[in-house]
């Protein structure tokens, strides 16, 4: 079995307008919702094998901040191909994943994740509740897991994935505070 975790990356900052959009950093709140996301990935079994990531600097910051959650460590790919790209594209890479890769973690932007995410629904082997909070909106730091009855990435289609989960920083509740 194949698993593919899709994740938009955590909250951007705007305040600095001379910033071109794929040098945006996390803002506070990315910072604190990223290793929320990580915890629930870590507590789940869900740390992936490999990780593909969109080559923009919020997205980079997010996986950094995922990445002290996962033992071991993935391999990971920074792709300039995954900025901003289609559901096609996205879909693309992971077809193209080495096989021995169990577990594809990828980083990656809107409206191309989620309208992906939405795409590879198998909805008689989805969780109901998931796929209905997956409809209305992916918003930032959210990840949408999805289980695969394949042998092979090229295999990994629309219509094929069944939704396990789909979790949001909201849904995990307030960061830590600490002692």
């Amino acid at each position: 079995m194949n698993r593919l975790t899709l994740m938009r990356h955590a909250k951007s900052d705007w305040a600095d307008r001379s910033l071109s959009d794929s040098a945006r950093p996390l803002n506070n709140r990315g910072r604190a919702a990223a290793p929320l996301i990580g915890a629930f990935m870590h507590e789940n079994d869900l740390t992936p094998d490999l990780v593909l990531c969109s080559s923009s600097q919020r997205t980079r910051e997010t996986l950094d901040l995922l990445l002290p959650h996962f033992k071991p460590a993935p391999e990971t790919s920074i792709s300039e191909r995954l900025y901003l790209a289609s559901p096609a594209e996205i879909l693309g890479q992971i077809q193209a994943a080495d096989d021995a890769r169990t577990h594809i973690l990828m980083i990656g932007h809107n409206p191309g994740t989620h309208m992906l995410a939405q795409e590879l629904i198998d909805p008689k082997r989805s969780d109901n509740a998931a796929v209905a909070q997956l409809a209305g909106k992916f918003p930032t730091a959210a990840l949408a897991h999805f289980e695969f009855d394949l042998s092979a990435w090229r295999q990994v289609d629309r219509r094929r994935g069944a939704l396990v989960y789909f979790k949001t920083p909201k849904m995990l509740g307030p960061p830590a505070q600490p002692a």
